[in-house]
């Protein structure tokens, strides 16, 4: 398998538009044709890391995070990123980064923490608005079913837990072909009045190409008239952060005990204990304090992320308790899920997770 092979599989998980716009995801460093011997996963690209992956035989490292985030203006090895691009590059090992596509995905980063918090019923915390669009289309009745299942198959006309959705109406088009045209149906120099469907599907945004790309090959018309709309509507399926539910209620302080012991944290950095049972948790790996009313306004008992800064933690208000239990706490799991994720899919391939701890921050 290529490099370019591998990340086709990565992107089925966590598709790299998903990503947010400052962000620097996919194929950093290497040749997406390089055949791939081993893949190395973990959640930074550091000078050990590389290492390892020289050790083990990897040529191409999974990384949560991007090691190149700006523009780089030279490769002198004069700070720790240029020393890894460097080493892979000498080494000809290629670098793939997830980040925020991972962050976005509803199988992704927070997925995970849910997972080990023992969350039930998951839910996007912030789903993504403008990321759903609506095709409108016009085919012959004879070629309509054609034409709607094409687009089904290209990925339209998914909503939540249902596949296969549309909406159609029947009425009638009008075309003159000109001269120069080759109509399927119809004569040029004379207006032509034909049956015709009208379909409506809707998809997320990143699959606009290969949708579009089913209807013009399955349409029989020469020229396809259509339409396409962005919708206001969020995306259930999309987004930063989750919120699921405990098994049964836990006392404040017990859960964060609970929040410390399974994620691994040496410190719970939080707001003021309200006294309240707690049942309904927020999480989002990384930095959250973005998302601190999104998890008072979802009702959440506490909010679990990381990097908060003093006055912050004021926007609890009482309405609920906000854990800082550090950034690589939040996302250290990643690894594993990535792991996971690739040996299902390419069992017979070497997959390591990364025994290299990348965790920069320390504590006495």
């Amino acid at each position: 398998m290529t490099v370019n092979d591998i990340a086709k599989i990565l992107e089925e998980l966590a598709p790299l538009a998903h990503a947010e716009e400052f962000d620097n995801v996919g194929l950093l460093v290497g040749d997406p044709n390089m055949k791939v011997e081993g893949i190395l996963v973990t959640l930074d690209t550091l000078e050990n890391v590389v290492d390892e992956a020289i050790e083990k035989k990897c040529n191409l490292i999974v990384s949560f995070h991007p090691i190149i985030f700006k523009g780089l203006k030279k490769l002198t090895g004069s700070n720790y990123v240029e020393r890894v691009v460097l080493k892979a590059v000498s080494n000809k090992i290629a670098i793939y980064s997830m980040h925020t596509a991972l962050d976005n995905s509803k199988m992704g980063v927070n997925a995970k923490i849910c997972e080990v918090l023992g969350l039930k019923d998951p839910e996007i915390l912030i789903p993504r608005s403008k990321s759903i669009k609506k095709l409108i289309t016009y085919a012959p009745l004879a070629d309509a079913e054609k034409v709607r299942t094409a687009l089904f198959q290209a990925g339209a006309g998914e909503i939540g837990k249902y596949s296969n959705c549309s909406y159609s109406l029947e009425g009638i088009g009008s075309f003159k072909p000109e001269n120069g045209a080759n109509p399927t149906i119809g004569n040029v120099g004379e207006v032509h009045f034909e049956k015709e469907t009208q379909i409506n599907v809707i998809y997320s945004f990143e699959k606009e190409k290969s949708i579009l790309k089913a209807l013009f090959d399955a349409h029989p018309y020469e020229e396809v008239a259509y339409e396409i709309l962005t919708l206001d509507n969020t995306n259930q399926d999309l987004g930063m952060g989750m919120i699921g539910n405990l098994d049964a209620e836990m006392d404040e302080k017990e859960f964060l005990l609970l929040v410390k012991e399974r994620m691994r944290a040496s410190v719970v950095r939080h707001s003021k204990l309200l006294g309240k049972k707690v049942r309904r948790v927020a999480v989002l790996g990384g930095s959250g304090a973005f998302a601190i009313g999104s998890a008072k306004k979802a009702r959440a008992d506490v909010y679990v992320t990381s990097d908060l800064k003093y006055h912050e933690f004021y926007q609890a208000e009482n309405q609920l308790v906000i854990a800082d239990i550090g950034h690589f706490e939040t996302e250290q799991f990643t690894k594993d899920l990535l792991v996971d994720y690739l040996t299902k899919k390419i069992p017979n391939f070497a997959v390591s997770l990364s025994e290299s701890i990348t965790n920069p921050i320390k504590y006495l």
